[in-house]
């Protein structure tokens, strides 16, 4: 957790629904067990810490500048710190509580506080298939990326290659491409960082060619605000997820699991249909007790009943047999 070094430290209280499934964060950012922008403290690997149970630190970048947000998840509160490194140790009045907001909606946004799943859980309780597996994980919630980017461009490294690779190339490409925190940690890189790289460079941390240019092109389209709707704060509607799928397809390289994907973790919308996900078919297979293979079109006209959260379904379907953080 944060150290009181130099710079400007930040602390706020976020309240927590009664039985929230902090266990899920916590394996979703412990993914690399290498823990180079992400730490994860449990009960069992630091029982003589207390104040490091049931805990994350993750690294990133807050108007440029390297931080550490701290996540401590104590009973029905979760205990946010953030540590940014700067030379300016004293802020103004105006500029604290400007960034506490921020950060109190950027928790909440991480910890899928603002998913509706209590109306989904209702809706969905008599239904014959699902019922069951959404009453086994009452209150399950889509922990989110800290970033729309870094979603994307998770997305883009783990298409079509297991998720144990697209950890290691994710791994390399942080510790060649991101800035450094005082506490060790290092930050995912930001657009510019990434828009100032070579595809040579890239290549070398294990992406394809078609990957690293597709990762480029992302960048450069940032940069220039043709992706501007990423940085939407407001919850995703309908018409706002259309707008950013257009957008994205039109990247060489960005498909529609690519699109869905980013859409739930990194923007928070439940409605995307994953229905191309190996992993959403194969459990729906076992979910109807099916003994072929379910097709690509099935999956999509079986998810199709439960917009508006066919991607939350679609997360149902991926706990069934993921303790990872689905």
């Amino acid at each position: 957790m944060a150290v009181n070094l130099k710079g400007v430290v930040l602390d706020i209280d976020v309240p927590l629904p009664a039985g929230f499934r902090f266990k899920d964060v916590l394996a979703f950012h412990g993914r690399d067990k290498e823990q180079v922008s992400e730490r994860v403290y449990t009960h069992t690997e630091f029982s003589s810490s207390p104040q490091l149970v049931n805990s994350l630190d993750k690294a990133m970048l807050w108007d440029g500048l390297a931080a550490c947000l701290s996540i401590h998840f104590i009973s029905n509160i979760a205990k946010v710190n953030l540590h940014i490194d700067t030379e300016r140790p004293r802020i103004s009045a105006a500029t604290r509580e400007g960034w506490s907001l921020r950060l109190e909606g950027l928790s909440r946004r991480m910890l899928g506080l603002d998913q509706d799943v209590e109306e989904f859980e209702k809706a969905v309780a008599g239904h014959r298939e699902l019922a069951s597996l959404v009453y086994r994980r009452s209150g399950l919630r889509v922990p989110q990326s800290a970033s729309p980017f870094e979603a994307l461009c998770w997305a883009v490294t783990g298409q079509q290659i297991s998720v144990n690779a697209a950890i290691s190339i994710r791994r390399r490409f942080i510790q060649s491409l991101g800035v450094a925190h005082s506490q060790g940690l290092l930050c995912h890189p930001d657009p510019a960082s990434l828009a100032a790289s070579k595809v040579e460079q890239l290549r070398s941390l294990g992406l394809s060619i078609g990957k690293a240019n597709t990762l480029l092109a992302l960048a450069a389209a940032i940069e220039s605000k043709e992706l501007a709707i990423l940085d939407n704060k407001e919850k995703l509607g309908d018409e706002s997820a259309d707008a950013i799928r257009a957008a994205l397809l039109a990247i060489r390289g960005i498909g529609p699991w690519t699109v869905n994907y980013v859409l739930l973790r990194g923007l928070g919308y439940l409605d995307g249909s994953l229905h191309g996900d190996v992993a959403v078919r194969r459990n729906l297979q076992l979910l109807l007790g099916r003994e072929v293979k379910i097709t690509a079109e099935e999956t999509q006209v079986w998810l199709a009943q439960f917009s508006p959260w066919r991607a939350l379904v679609a997360a149902h379907l991926w706990a069934m047999q993921s303790g990872d953080g689905f």
